[in-house]
């Protein structure tokens, strides 16, 4: 199975940017889509943002359409979520998530499609 440990997050101004980062280990990363999801106090986790196995597919909520780009870097086993303009709303807990599915990025926009995910990074957004 894939271990995967996210970090990049904190704390930072409305307007402000961050990169969160998802290292995986234990298997090789290329044969996993990737997702990003998010979760606020109180709130369902909500999907953010995926990508397929070799980065040619993505596909994003359109809540952050715009100001969110998803990213890997498969030879260094690493996924990426590079956040701009950065809202008090977009304030919750950040995890990856991965799968073995070959299906396009679309359709792993549903958290119950993942096998594998991250412990979470906070992103804490001041207005």
């Amino acid at each position: 199975q894939v271990h995967l440990v996210e970090s990049g997050g904190g704390l930072v101004q409305a307007g402000g940017s961050l990169r969160l980062s998802c290292a995986a280990s234990g298997r090789t990363f290329s044969d996993y889509t990737m997702g990003w999801f998010r979760q606020a106090p109180g709130k369902e986790r909500e999907f953010v943002a995926s990508i397929n196995k070799s980065g040619s597919s993505t596909y994003y909520v359109d809540s952050v359409k715009g100001r969110c780009t998803i990213s890997r870097d498969n030879a260094k086993n690493t996924g990426y979520l590079q956040m701009n303009d950065l809202k008090p709303e977009d304030t919750a807990v950040y995890y990856c998530a991965a799968n073995r599915g070959s299906s396009g990025a679309d359709y792993y926009a549903t958290a119950s499609r993942y096998n594998y995910w991250g412990q979470g990074t906070q992103v804490t957004v001041s207005s």
